[in-house]
């Protein structure tokens, strides 16, 4: 009998790159307030927020296999989180403008009845183009920058805002599968079994 696989995420992006893999999931609210430690790196920062996410998930679904990831935009060492309104999300693209910004996306599996855990966490890079306040103005007027880390969204209105991507291009969006691929087998989960 194949194991239930369940996803940690309220996130639809998430949830729509598992569905374009015919992946049989369910998604559940982890119901995680997620706390962000100022002395942590972006690696060790989401590393622990999607640790978090995936062991909240478990707690209501001890049977299941469980996915959690959490993403984060970084400029140097600053962290960009989710822009709190309009004009937040406007200082950060001004921010990211021109500039090679890094995504850190950390993945955690776990497979509480084998006493089986799997994480990883990768980084992709993304070259904005040099954006002009009407740019911005424009793109932020659209509300797709609100609930995105760093402001944009890849998948969306936002790639016009892009010049490069050097890496995981569904890891950019916030779900590495070549990463869950490998959580999979490392896991022993067949997930194609229906």
């Amino acid at each position: 009998m194949s194991k239930e696989i369940i996803l940690a995420s309220t996130s639809p992006r998430r949830r729509q790159i598992l569905n374009l893999f015919e992946i049989k999931f369910k998604v559940v609210d982890p119901e995680y307030d997620e706390v962000f430690e100022k002395n942590l790196d972006a690696r060790k920062l989401a590393l622990s927020l999607a640790r978090g996410k995936a062991e909240a998930a478990l707690k209501k679904h001890p049977k299941g296999v469980i996915i959690a990831a959490d993403s984060l935009v970084c400029l140097g060492k600053k962290i960009f989180g989710k822009p709190k309104d309009d004009k937040q999300a406007m200082q950060m693209l001004k921010a990211l403008s021109g500039k090679t910004n890094k995504v850190v996306t950390a993945v955690v599996m776990i497979d509480a009845l084998a006493n089986k855990v799997f994480y990883e966490v990768i980084e992709t890079r993304v070259k904005f183009k040099q954006l002009s306040n009407e740019q911005i103005k424009k793109y932020v007027a659209t509300k797709e920058p609100l609930g995105r880390a760093g402001a944009y969204a890849l998948q969306g209105l936002g790639f016009d805002l892009i010049e490069k991507i050097s890496g995981s291009i569904t890891g950019s969006i916030g779900l590495p599968m070549e990463v869950v691929f490998k959580g999979f087998k490392k896991l022993g989960i067949k997930f194609l079994e229906k």
